[in-house]
């Protein structure tokens, strides 16, 4: 394949510096990560006219396929090997050979919570209050590292949770000194946690005294012609530099196509599109999510620079549309979430707090004072200034930080609605009843990407390979994901309860010990009685008649007639 104008242009950006890159093909999706010291030399290698004369089949078959690539900078190689695993991982490219299945990097975590706490080993990383160290992109690095900690700040090493005398009799570390042994007695629980808590300040990089140290015996045992020990302190020294080292926590990407490497470049490619006065910092998307009318709910998702702001999002259960109409749950949605929003706005400047319920409405009165003071507030200032803290963007737009969402409720810069013209104007008509038409509002059309604008008839088509479309269609993608997620949950409890709730012998807190244990009725119903009586609060009898009535409705939906 040619080396086109649009490979040779990006080319020519590509700086030498330490990288992940990612080829896509002309539909926009990742078919190969890599990484690399430098950057511009080893993407350039991909297009050099020598390459292409190898017999690798694999390679001229990906150098076909390459359309478009995008580079992410980092600071030194262990971050490029984290996030070449990251984005592997996320898009499963097709050329990509390692790193695709479900194993992860190393993890160091610690329970203070614990009678006797121990440093362990992980490669998941749990919400359960431990603290956890990493991910380490050495393995072999970091195992070495934990030995050389638990010999200087003498902690144990052992597998039991809480070892007592018989563990300590057979006990390798306490015999050999490695362990202050606190299972006996030797030191309290207090002077056991100061020794774990210099752990956790060592693995948290202050480990000058203890470079220093290493590196002077080295030199001592270099002077001595002692090289083997000479060559044992530099790669402890070297383990430890590498455990200690500072890496960039990357963000998960939840996306398949396609994908963003500069969110930032994205939202302010959207803002020059639509004719935003500047970028728009604080994007909220909305779809709409039912089956043939029934359990018809709507996602709201919010994204912040660029990126999912999750502790934003929102989802809605229709209240008072009873029959499917997409135009009207979507007006439903936009006039719940927008009365609500003024208020708390509302209430935010006069200090006053307001106990309606999560969806609740405002009355005439009290809304039509909200929108007068946000319209007040807000009458003449440009989209980027609806939230808190866009204004450093709008001034900056090459500036790489990120600000933290605001703490305080803020109208969107941008709303997007997954649908047409008919769902446009259904949300537009209610955002004009709240008085709050000065905010940008589009609509995007799935089948070709077309985007809707209020007032405009002909829709803007910008081409797959529009980095605002792309930013537009991770917001849509994510709130059609979130809107089916919610659904589908309705539907499975649903589903669960009236078929549990048929049955007389069985109350609440049974019914949910069942769900725990086995995860839906489908699995109950292929458990055994034997399984069943195990939960507590059952016995053998009652186990045996949920069974048989299991399995009588299990008969009665594969009968023939229904009967």
């Amino acid at each position: 394949m040619p080396v086109t104008d649009h490979i040779r242009n990006k080319l020519s950006q590509v700086p030498h510096r330490p990288g992940v890159y990612l080829h896509k093909d002309r539909f926009g999706t990742v078919i190969y990560v890599g990484k690399a010291r430098d950057l511009r030399k080893r993407v350039s290698q991909y297009f050099h006219p020598s390459r292409r004369m190898g017999w690798d089949l694999k390679f001229n078959a990906l150098v076909d396929a390459i359309h478009d690539f995008d580079w992410h900078v980092v600071k030194n190689e262990p971050e490029s090997l984290l996030l070449e695993g990251r984005l592997i991982k996320d898009f499963q490219p097709r050329f990509n050979i390692d790193f695709r299945d479900d194993k992860r990097f190393l993890l160091l975590k610690v329970n203070l919570n614990d009678p006797i706490p121990r440093f362990t080993l992980t490669r998941l990383r749990k919400d359960d209050g431990c603290v956890y160290f990493g991910p380490f992109a050495h393995s072999g690095s970091v195992r070495r590292a934990l030995t050389m900690m638990r010999r200087k700040f003498h902690l144990r090493g052992c597998r039991p949770l809480t070892p007592g005398a018989a563990d300590h009799k057979h006990c390798l570390y306490g015999n050999l000194k490695h362990c202050t042994a606190p299972c006996i007695g030797n030191v309290t629980r207090d002077e056991y946690l100061a020794q774990v808590r210099a752990g956790i300040e060592f693995l948290e990089g202050q480990t000058d005294e203890l470079c220093a140290e290493l590196e002077a015996e080295m030199k001592k045992a270099a002077v001595a012609l002692e090289f083997e020990k000479a060559a044992q302190l530099r790669d402890a020294l070297e383990d430890l530099r590498r455990t200690t080292l500072k890496t960039e926590k990357f963000e998960r990407i939840p996306y398949k196509l396609p994908v963003a490497i500069n969110p930032e470049s994205d939202m302010r490619e959207l803002g020059r599109v639509l004719g935003l006065p500047g970028p728009p910092a604080r994007i909220e998307g909305y779809d709409i999510s039912n089956i043939s009318g029934t359990f018809m709910v709507a996602s709201m998702v919010s994204f912040w620079h660029g990126r999912p702001d999750r502790s934003n999002y929102r989802r809605f259960r229709m209240k008072t549309v009873t029959e499917q109409n997409d135009f009207a749950c979507m007006a439903e949605t936009i006039r719940r979430r927008y009365s609500r929003l003024v208020r708390e706005i509302r209430d935010g400047r006069t200090a006053a707090r307001d106990d309606a319920g999560e969806g609740g409405e405002a009355s005439p009165s009290e809304l039509a004072g909200a929108v007068r003071d946000v319209s007040r507030a807000f009458k003449g200032a440009p989209a980027g200034a609806l939230t808190d803290a866009a204004a450093p963007v709008v001034e900056e737009l090459q500036a790489p930080w990120v600000p933290r969402p605001p703490s305080k409720p803020g109208l969107p810069d941008l709303i997007l609605i997954d649908g047409g013209p008919g769902q446009l104007n259904a949300a537009c008509a209610e955002l004009a009843l709240l008085g709050l038409s000065h905010i940008p509002v589009i609509g995007l059309a799935k089948e070709n990407e077309e985007i809707y604008r209020p007032g405009v008839s002909d829709p803007l088509v910008l081409g797959l390979d529009n980095n605002a479309v792309k930013l537009l269609q991770r917001v849509r993608d994510e709130s059609h994901r979130f809107a089916n997620t919610y659904n589908a949950q309705l539907r499975l409890r649903k589903i669960s309860e009236s078929v549990l709730d048929e049955f007389s012998g069985i109350g609440d807190a049974r019914k949910q010990a069942l769900l725990r244990k086995f995860g839906s009725v489908q699995r109950l119903r292929r458990a055994s009685v034997e399984e069943i009586a195990a939960i507590p609060g059952f016995g053998g009898r009652t186990a045996a008649d949920l069974k048989a009535f299991l399995d009588a409705r299990v008969e009665q939906q594969t009968a023939p007639d229904g009967r």
